[in-house]
């Protein structure tokens, strides 16, 4: 039988793995990770500092799913639908 993993646990482990895609995805595109460097006031020790926080993690989602061609980019390449990513967002931001 396995072990239940807490919802929240769930959730967590969900926007680790997706802003871990968002970091891949722009480290493989310069110019994404330039702009999205640009949009968060971030040069790049204050990234390298940064990764692997839950405020970068969730900046990342944020940008995302504020950013539909990159976003519908990283769904393509990664194999997740646009409709899990959003739902992510949504569980980080229930306010909308």
């Amino acid at each position: 039988m396995r072990p239940v993993v807490p919802r929240s646990e769930k959730a967590e482990s969900s926007a680790v793995s997706l802003a871990d895609a968002c970091l891949g995805y722009l480290a493989e595109n310069p110019d994404e990770l330039l702009a999205f460097m640009q949009f968060a006031g971030l040069d790049p020790e204050a990234l390298r500092r940064s990764v692997g926080s839950s405020h970068l993690q969730h900046g990342l989602i944020d940008y995302f799913a504020s950013n539909e061609p990159i976003l519908l980019a990283l769904c393509a390449n990664s194999g997740i639908s646009p409709e899990q990513f959003m739902r992510v967002w949504h569980r980080l931001n229930p306010s909308g």
